[in-house]
């Protein structure tokens, strides 16, 4: 059933449950300063750029022109309930959505999602006054709330991406956008000696459960520990696979764990880690000319040169890049998966300002794989 929450009850769930959430999926160090209503209604729900004239807050700077392409289908995510779709409003908003972005995520027509935004802006600011402000020093994490496609190139070979695998990982410094890291983007095993895709985060080539006509039920990431994301799949073979993101004082550390309930053994588990580039203000040209790949890092520098994104996996069998994406890999081999065992991969992302990233990628060496813990 379509959710239309555009009168007066919205009003005061907006306030109270994003209060329940606080939004603290996103920061566990340093706090985050607000940005105001004022700015918030320009930098974030005008169409137009050039009308903002708030000296705090400026729109992003737009990205490289870019040939025009068929608009992607949206994978488009009804909210259960008030609560849901407060939340999820919310996260849109630090993003930066359109009216139109906001209505391809919830399903609504244009005008509906519209009157969903003006309402909220009438009669909730306290809602926005909660949207963490980006760029404030420190990086912010938060699920990244599909709709808007997270690559610029190369569309056909990702049709309807899933947000549930998908991170956003926001720059410390002002209006610098973010980065997608697939969390898996694809895992592939080799059931009888045969390369077979296990999971895919998006639609392209056939997964086994495709070509046995089964569909994968959509999910969520699991937002209740502050500062961390937990997403948990069972797949119909009785494979589990669990990732999880968690903001630490540097960058983000990430974990992906196969399960193995199922009575075959897994092989051959190659996992395609993905970054995607194009709403990471600065680093969206299409090419691999300002990028470094050193296994297990895989690095990006900005048009300044002074800038980078940094991402790496431990078991890394390859690390690369898609030019028309634009994206960075970092890819491991999980170790083969016995029946009854678990095996688990662990990565990280990292933003660097400076010109030695050989010096950088020396010094996470030592730190890059620990383990998530609560404490960091």
């Amino acid at each position: 059933m379509r959710i239309r929450t555009l009168a007066c009850p919205l009003c005061s769930l907006l306030i109270s449950s994003l209060a329940l959430a606080n939004l603290e999926i996103s920061v566990d160090a340093a706090p985050i300063p607000s940005i105001p209503l004022s700015e918030l209604e320009l930098a974030v729900f005008s169409l137009d750029a050039n009308q903002n004239n708030s000296p705090a807050v400026t729109a992003h700077p737009k990205p490289s022109p870019q040939p025009e392409v068929a608009r992607p289908p949206a994978e488009r995510r009804l909210p259960v309930d008030e609560l849901d779709q407060t939340e999820w409003l919310a996260i849109m908003i630090a993003h930066r959505f359109t009216t139109i972005e906001i209505a391809d995520v919830f399903g609504l027509s244009p005008d509906e999602a519209n009157q969903l935004v003006q309402n909220t802006k009438l009669n909730t600011p306290d809602l926005l006054k909660r949207v963490p402000s980006t760029g404030a020093g420190v990086p912010v994490v938060l699920p990244y709330p599909g709709g808007r496609h997270p690559r610029i190139g190369f569309l056909e070979g990702a049709v309807r991406p899933q947000r549930e695998t998908k991170v956003s990982l926001f720059a410390p410094w002002k209006d610098g956008g973010y980065v997608v890291i697939d969390l898996p983007e694809a895992v592939w095993h080799q059931p009888d000696g045969k390369r077979e895709l296990l999971y895919l985060a998006h639609t392209h080539v056939p997964t086994i459960w495709d070509k046995q006509q089964v569909t994968l039920n959509p999910l969520e990431w699991n937002r209740k520990v502050p500062a961390t994301l937990q997403l948990e799949r069972v797949l119909p073979n009785q494979v589990t696979m669990t990732s999880r993101a968690k903001r630490a004082t540097e960058g983000l550390r990430m974990e992906f764990s196969i399960a193995n309930h199922s009575k075959t053994d897994l092989t051959g588990l190659h996992v395609q880690m993905c970054a995607m580039l194009k709403g990471l203000v600065g680093f969206d040209e299409q090419t691999n000319d300002n990028k470094i790949f050193q296994a297990p890092f895989a690095a990006c520098k900005d048009r300044s040169g002074n800038r980078w994104v940094i991402l790496a996996f431990d078991h890394c069998h390859r690390a690369w890049g898609n030019p028309p994406c634009p994206c960075l890999h970092s890819d491991p081999q999980v170790p083969d998966c016995a029946a009854g065992e678990t095996q688990v991969v662990r990565g990280w992302a990292s933003f660097y300002e400076g010109t030695d990233i050989k010096a950088e990628l020396k010094r996470l060496e030592k730190l890059a794989f620990e383990p998530i813990t609560q404490s960091e």
